[in-house]
Order: C-alpha cells, then structure tokens, then sequence
C-alpha cells in the first residue's frame, strides 16, 4: 500500500509539473553548461589564433578539444572549436545511482561572439582530442638592466623624455616585449610589458623618472590581472595603492 501512495504521489507531481527530465538529460544539460562556461573564459580575450584558442580552451579541467575550424579571432566568421565535456545526475530515489555522460559542442568564439551563448550541440568526431605544444616562454623583462639606464634627474632639474627613450633603445629588448614612454607633470614614466592571454596575471614592469627620483617596480599580481589597470603606462605616473 505504501508503494502504491509513493507512486500515485510521483504520478501527480509529474502530471502538475510537466515531464520531468531523465538523469541523461539533466546529465546533458550539466554537460552543455560546461561547455557554456568554456565560452565564457574565451570571451573577450585579446585577439588569438586557433591554436592559442585550442590550447586555452583544452587547459581547462574535463575539457577536450577534438576540432578547431578558422584561423584568427581577427576573421569575420572567428574560430568554432569542438569540445567534448561530461556530466553528471542522479537517477533513483532510495539508492540513487550517478549517471554521466560526455557531449560535444562547437563554440564560436569571434570578435562579435556574446557573452554567454549557447554552445550548439554536434556530434563527437571519430578522432582523438588535439595536442597542443606549450606556449613558448615570454621574454624576461630587463629588470636590473631598466633600472641602470634610466637616468638621474636631481632635485629641481628637468626630465627629458627623449633622454629616457634613449635608454630604452640601448636595452635592446625582445621583440616581443612592448614599450611605451609618457610625460606629465614634469615626470617620465615607462612601461614595458609582454602579451598576456587575456586570463592570468600579465608580466609588466613599470618606471617613472622625476626630479629626485628615479623607481623601476613589478606591480602586485593582483594589479597585473585583466582589467585592473596596473599594466598601463598611466600606472607608472599614478601608481595604485598596494
């Protein structure tokens, strides 16, 4: 009798509330999720090619990349990649057993993608994911060096920016590594930084040459993530507060 007020209580609910969903689609939908939220860490990022997308997208835990179609983020039509994700729900009430499942996905990641688009469901290709070789190490950025250049300016003298340029080009720097000189306020400052993927801390160090003083700093980690302003040239004229 129990187990038959048990199932007339299931029965009703399903019938008030609609179908509900098997354990394989709660176990899709949570994989599609996964899948969105590989969208969301490409969004916005500077522009990439499709290896530095693959291999961005296939660093993420339970993520594989299986296909990657364009170039460039620069391209009108972007880059799709093919993701397989996994999922999981529970079937059963007294023992509930976990199921899972692994879905593929393409994701559009473009100049004109959007913020949390749905990635669209495809078939898994016949074929193992892509290997990506590891990113080639950045220049190390000429601390030591920067700061025997720059020049000393003593109190109530005059700083010239073409004199601080003349310095930078006698460090010879990395063709990768990126420099910019701005004046104001009677003060020099410098910045010299290298790419960063547009997800972790980018490498920068800042300068600033004033009457009376000369600083050569590396922002904190925190200021140095993206969005937060610590790797710009205005950073080394009016530092943040650490």
């Amino acid at each position: 009798m129990r187990r038959l007020l048990l199932l007339a209580t299931l029965l009703s609910f399903s019938l008030g509330c609609g179908v509900v969903p098997s354990p394989e689609e709660e176990a899709t939908d949570a994989a599609r999720e996964a899948a969105r939220k590989v969208g969301e860490r490409m969004y916005g990022q500077s522009p990439r090619t499709a290896e530095e997308i693959g291999r961005s997208a296939a660093g993420i835990d339970g993520v594989e990349v299986l296909r990657l179609t364009g170039t460039s983020t620069r391209d009108k039509d972007g880059v799709d990649v093919v993701v397989r994700t996994s999922g999981s729900a529970y079937e059963g009430w007294l023992a509930p057993e976990e199921v899972t499942v692994r879905r593929c996905f393409t994701i559009r990641v473009s100049g004109t993608s959007e913020l949390g688009e749905d990635p669209r469901d495809v078939d898994c290709p016949d074929s193992p994911p892509l290997a990506f070789a590891p990113p080639p190490e950045p220049p190390r950025l000429p601390y030591e060096e920067l700061r025997a250049r720059l020049p000393r300016v003593p109190e109530g003298g005059r700083v010239d920016e073409a004199e601080v340029r003349r310095a930078l080009a006698g460090l010879d720097l990395h063709p990768a590594i990126r420099s910019e000189v701005k004046t104001e306020g009677g003060q020099v400052g410098v910045l010299l930084s290298v790419k960063g993927n547009g997800v972790d801390a980018q490498d920068c160090l800042l300068a600033r040459v004033g009457p009376g003083d000369t600083e050569v700093w590396v922002p904190p980690r925190m200021q140095r993530m993206p969005g937060e302003g610590g790797c710009f040239v205005a950073a080394a004229l009016a530092p943040q507060p650490q």
